[in-house]
């Protein structure tokens, strides 16, 4: 892992390019293998989005947080999580404006995505809360009880979302049909055998190539001098957010918007579980206890961007202003203004 992250800066970029080019391949086919899926087994798309997307693309998370924990950086660890979040929101902005016609908060055909973005809003404004107070040891494990708590949390949330989905509160109703979803279907006649080796196949190149994504990220932000918390909160996270973005390029390219909106809310709640694997990763107490001001307001920060967009899905505008749906605007203007409120405090 050191290795990696203290190679010379040509190689590191090599590496870097080498290794993004293998994420963005895999994430591509993943989105497709997991929409075929979904349809054979009869899931929804968002809960699939949300599944297995979301649990799949949570993987270099998994890997980069867990890493840096055990090397004794919890807040690169946790910055990374938080940075990711709120990243992930973003790149909903990217395919919104990859759309064309209509905003993506429009497009949606399920109540799911917002149930879910509920569910990753409660839990991170709780991530938010313990980075403020603290956590404390459990039982001296080396766990905190903030973490555990998160980590059932997003159990029960998975659990939620998985009975709702077979019996959902409400539906959209399109009276003239406009923005109806026309799912394109790339592999049909495929077997579920098949559908599942290509996820795992995906799985594998996504967990693997984006760890070394990330430790090259790492490695070249250090070598500029850059404050540890922004490494972790905006390269490392935009490092390995790059399964997200071309899972989602591939959903909206198949049409299915509600896979590309639950891989990020999924995403999400699979990355708030992971406080708890650095928790485990870190032997010296809870990461969360060594956390503060910074951590707290890039969670609250994640907490806004992902209310925002679940506001624009209840609103359902289909007008966009250069190609972006106000939902889309106010999430740029929201993260533009909490990148520089962070930038002071992690300069101060």
């Amino acid at each position: 892992m050191d290795m990696i992250a203290q190679m010379p800066l040509p190689a590191s970029v090599l590496l870097f390019c080498v290794a993004a080019a293998a994420v963005w391949w895999a994430g591509g086919r993943l989105s497709i293998d997991v929409a075929g899926f979904a349809d054979r087994v009869g899931m929804s798309q968002g809960f699939a989005g949300m599944l297995l997307l979301g649990g799949i693309t949570s993987l270099p998370e998994i890997a980069t947080a867990g890493s840096a924990a055990l090397t004794g950086s919890p807040d690169l660890a946790v910055s990374n999580l938080l940075g990711t979040a709120s990243i992930n929101v973003l790149l909903l902005v990217v395919a919104d404006l990859l759309v064309a016609g209509a905003a993506l908060t429009a497009l949606s055909r399920s109540s799911s995505p917002i149930l879910q973005g509920v569910l990753g809003m409660v839990l991170m404004t709780g991530v938010a809360g313990l980075a403020i107070l603290g956590d404390q040891e459990m039982f001296g494990l080396g766990v905190g009880y903030g973490t555990t708590g998160l980590m059932i949390g997003c159990a029960g949330a998975l659990w939620l979302a998985s009975r709702y989905e077979r019996a959902p509160g409400w539906t959209v109703a399109d009276d003239d049909g406009s923005g109806r979803e026309e799912a394109e279907d790339e592999g049909p006649g495929r077997r579920i055998g098949a559908l599942v080796a290509g996820i795992v196949l995906s799985a594998t190149v996504i967990l693997v190539a984006g760890f070394v994504l990330s430790q090259t990220g790492d490695g070249i932000a250090t070598a500029s001098g850059i404050e540890t918390g922004m490494v972790g909160l905006v390269l490392v996270g935009l490092a390995t957010s790059l399964p997200e973005l071309s899972s989602i390029r591939t959903a909206l390219r198949i049409k299915r918007f509600d896979l590309a909106i639950g891989d990020v809310m999924g995403t999400n709640l699979f990355n708030i579980a992971i406080l708890f694997v650095v928790d485990l990763a870190y032997r010296k107490g809870p990461a969360l206890g060594e956390a503060g001001r910074f951590e707290a307001l890039a969670a609250l920060l994640a907490v806004a961007v992902m209310g925002l967009f679940l506001a624009g899905l209840l609103a359902r505008r289909r007008d966009a202003l250069l190609r972006l749906g106000p939902a889309s605007w106010a999430i740029l203007a929201t993260y533009a203004a909490g990148l520089f409120v962070l930038s002071r405090i992690g300069a101060g």
